[in-house]
């Protein structure tokens, strides 16, 4: 927001209070804001014309580059709105193809080199992607703002110490495996995505600190992951209400954040808070839930499951008692269409069978399931022989995994490096010592977030800490089924929502110990 007078602008760079940039911002005159404004449109002017030259007239490259202008402009006016931007690009983009559909969403290639690029083809240097040049846009200008300003405080992120422990031996790890003769770039797939995670979540905090910055946020996530309903949605009715045969109509992730936009409601419902985004998850509950359905994923199902047992256990005697009497109904109906299709080849049964075929390893059980069944098996067999070579300290990233049982090819060019299971991949890259540190952070995460709940006084945070916990045990135990550790959607998402609870600790008087903390606008419901 910038303030001008008669010869002065006070260009804000976000609500920055709690982190010490507070009020971040920084005063210039009437002459210096002429000229900022001057030299971004001469430099945005040459550089917009050098790409149309270079490109013979691309325009979809000049659009590309406008719009990323845009962005870096709208970042250094408020950078809480730049970290929105990332968020909600981080949803709505692919990070892989989804076979049998294109995507523009995958072409506009958020997430790809940019040496991928037909006028940037074998540029070594070109190895960073929109994404990465996004997230340290966002960098550059938080420490422009810190240098700019005197006495800084920065928000404490929460269990900092454990989380650097952990990725420091993440990165002795990777040492270890160059050492043994691994591969780099198979390495840097494996471990950058967590490295990521660990930026966005000490920066989140460092930017989000009001309840409307917070709200804002989630705004955003739920728009983002609702579209990709949506387009599920879309592919399967021009499909002709079916599948086509193919395994899925969306994203490995997808059904992982419309999970967390369920509990959300959920929270939402039982605090009796939440306003116009309750009423807006109401509305989007039918697209989201079918979104979830076309990934027909079992691992989804298994941490869906699983996130709702971490929402019951996170209330109280009364609150567990409201929710068992008010979502009776729908659990009776549940169990009666349980009971109803557990034999049944209709396609309506596609959810039962399912779950069936996820806990099956017999063949006219599991059906079409059962070869994965079966691959997955031989996978984590060749895991568990892998550990017993190396406990301690692990292989290392970057090596291969033995394979005592050959794997049959997947269209997966890393799988020799990743495989299915992200949870024994852990102690079979990073040894004992590793797993113990992964674990430590996170459970310790889950610990801290829970223990917030029961003393939140304000529902609306409550929800958004109940939310956020949920993540945690949801990705998780999608990533013990499922390739989720190493995506930059998961971790950056989950980053987000971590990186939250330090606000939501300082605006909350139950747990800042400040009676006169952030006050709702009036007719405001939090």
């Amino acid at each position: 927001m910038s303030r001008s007078g008669n010869s002065t602008l006070v260009f804000e760079t976000g609500t920055l209070s709690g982190s010490g940039l507070g009020e971040a911002s920084m005063t210039l005159t009437l002459a210096s804001q002429r000229g900022l404004v001057l030299g971004f449109a001469v430099m945005g002017s040459i550089v917009l014309s050098a790409i149309i030259i270079l490109t013979y007239g691309n325009l979809a490259a000049a659009y590309s580059f406008l719009g990323a202008f845009a962005v870096a402009l709208i970042s250094f006016y408020r950078l809480d709105v730049g970290l929105d931007m990332l968020v909600g690009l981080v949803l709505f983009f692919d990070e892989f193809d989804i076979p049998g559909f294109y995507a523009w969403t995958l072409s506009a290639g958020y997430f790809a080199n940019l040496k991928e690029s037909s006028y940037l083809m074998g540029s070594e240097w070109a190895v960073m992607n929109p994404f990465e040049l996004h997230l340290f846009l966002l960098f550059f200008i938080w420490l422009l703002v810190v240098c700019l300003r005197r006495n800084v405080r920065f928000t404490p992120v929460t269990l900092w110490p454990s989380l650097a422990v952990m990725l420091l031996w993440m990165v002795v790890s990777l040492a270890l495996g160059l050492q043994r003769g691994g591969d780099f770039l198979p390495a840097l797939w494996e471990i950058r995505a967590m490295f990521y995670f660990a930026l966005v979540f000490a920066f989140v905090p460092q930017v989000i600190e009001s309840k409307a910055q917070i709200r804002t946020l989630l705004w955003v996530m739920i728009a983002a992951i609702s579209i990709k309903a949506f387009q599920a949605i879309a592919r399967y009715i021009l499909g002709g209400f079916t599948t086509q045969g193919y395994p899925t109509l969306t994203n490995h992730e997808d059904p992982v954040f419309m999970t967390t936009l369920v509990i959300l409601l959920l929270a939402f419902l039982l605090f009796r808070s939440g306003g116009s985004q309750k009423a807006a998850l109401l509305a989007l509950l039918g697209p989201l839930l079918l979104g979830f359905f076309l990934r027909q994923s079992r691992a989804a199902y298994a941490s869906g499951a699983a996130s709702l047992a971490v929402f019951f256990v996170l209330l109280s005697k009364e609150e567990r008692r409201r929710l068992l009497k008010n979502s009776a109904p729908a659990i009776l109906l549940f169990s009666l269409y349980c009971a109803v299709m557990w034999n049944s080849e209709s396609r309506w049964a596609m959810p039962v069978k399912l779950v069936k075929s996820g806990f099956s390893n017999d063949r006219e059980t599991a059906g079409e399931r059962f070869y994965s069944n079966l691959y997955r098996e031989h996978e984590k067999y060749d895991l568990a022989i892998t550990v017993r070579n190396a406990p301690t300290i692990g292989i290392g990233f970057g090596k291969q995994y033995d394979q005592p049982i050959k794997l049959v090819p997947i269209p997966f060019t890393l799988r020799d490096y990743i495989p299915h299971n992200q949870i024994l991949w852990l102690i079979v890259k990073m040894g004992g010592v590793g797993f113990f540190l992964f674990w430590l952070f996170f459970d310790g995460i889950v610990y801290r977030g829970a223990s917030m709940v029961s003393r939140l006084q304000y529902p609306y945070l409550k929800a958004v800490c109940v939310m956020a916990v949920a993540a945690v045990v949801n990705q998780m135990v999608t990533s013990y089924y499922d390739l989720q550790l190493t995506y930059y959607r998961n971790m950056i998402y989950l980053a987000a929502l971590l990186g939250l609870l330090p606000a939501i600790r300082n605006l909350d008087p139950g747990l800042s110990g400040n009676p006169d903390a952030e006050r709702a606008d009036e007719g405001e419901e939090i």
